[in-house]
């Protein structure tokens, strides 16, 4: 695969390379990462044609967005893409001296809170330029709004409300206003791209997790609901936040927690079947979400410059048809996942 032939974002009227730069792990998430290791990785990713750039203020509590921006701001503006997320506002710490960067290994010492109100969404925006050392941003999403990060169902209906009520006039009027390109909703759990379509005319979403050669649930009901409303997707998480880069080994991360032993089972027995084929698994990986038509772009994220050159040789590699078909056949995808004729 070419890994910057451009692909429509749905019916947004924005193309976007296959591959673009997700900067979670810049933010140091489970990994500590040096400012000259960042930059190097950063700068790696341009030298390479990298012009997609996908970060939010959440990554690293702000970390992401800086390091991202003090890369990117003396970059020709015309040539890249940049987007970034709303949802959180971040803080300073009512008690430093006991902050707890959870997650994140690093990062900087902000709290944040949840607003998905019209001041909120506008509050986000702002903070979001001045960090990025940008004056627009090109894609802007609605981020975590699913009872993951939310604690209940009557909490996301809450917020949910809020956004109804306000943040999607803000996110509207900043589309209008030529701030921003499109308007999309990073999604993590099941059932929630439905949800917004309910209520809103989404441009895309950044399906995290979701559609990998680890799991593709969201082909029952939500990507056939993508495709008929001409919606787009760009694909984050595409490692499962570890198992489908690392392959089965100890101490592999699956959405974010430990791999369970049935995870890991799953993950051995499609690596098993790359081998068979002389195929990586981080190839397998890389390219299968872009097998669906509807898909846009992945996001791998990268806190090294081996790690960029490596994603994109993984990108490039030829996979025969009959892997993707064997993978099938196994039962190790779903039969309705698009594979090669």
């Amino acid at each position: 695969m070419d890994p910057f032939a451009r692909r429509p974002l749905g019916k947004s009227g924005v193309e976007l390379p296959q591959f673009g730069f997700g900067s979670a792990p810049l933010g140091e998430l489970f990994t500590k990462v040096s400012e000259r290791d960042a930059e190097a990785t950063l700068d790696a990713a341009w030298a390479a044609g990298v012009r997609y750039y996908d970060t939010a203020p959440w990554y690293g509590r702000g970390q992401a967005e800086h390091r991202v921006g003090r890369f990117l701001y003396s970059k020709p503006r015309n040539e890249l893409i940049l987007s970034t997320k709303i949802g959180r506002i971040l803080r300073a710490p009512k008690r430093p001296e006991a902050f707890d960067t959870g997650f994140w290994a690093g990062g900087l010492h902000f709290d944040h809170v949840f607003d998905y109100s019209y001041d909120g969404v506008m509050r986000a925006y702002e903070d979001s330029i001045q960090r990025l050392g940008m004056n627009r941003i090109d894609l802007l999403l609605i981020h975590d709004l699913d009872v993951w990060h939310h604690g209940s169902p009557e909490m996301v209906e809450a917020r949910m409300w809020q956004l109804a009520t306000g943040g999607w006039r803000a996110l509207q009027e900043l589309k209008e206003a030529g701030l921003i390109r499109a308007i999309g909703a990073g999604i993590n759990e099941l059932g929630m791209m439905p949800r917004f379509l309910q209520l809103f005319d989404m441009d895309f979403f950044l399906l995290a997790l979701r559609y990998t050669l680890g799991e593709q649930e969201t082909l029952e009901r939500e990507l056939p609901l993508l495709v008929e409303r001409n919606v787009g997707i760009v694909i984050g998480g595409v490692f499962n936040s570890g198992l489908y880069a690392t392959g089965p080994v100890e101490g592999a991360k699956y959405n974010y927690a430990d791999a369970t032993p049935a995870e890991m089972d799953k993950a051995r027995r499609i690596a098993a079947v790359c081998e068979r084929h002389h195929v990586p698994l981080i190839a397998a990986a890389l390219q299968f979400p872009l097998l669906h038509p509807q898909v846009t772009c992945v996001i791998p994220g990268a806190f090294s410059p081996a790690q960029v050159t490596a994603n994109l040789a993984d990108l490039r590699r030829d996979i025969p048809a009959d892997l993707w078909r064997e993978l099938r056949h196994e039962g190790l995808i779903r039969p309705d996942a698009p594979i090669p004729a």
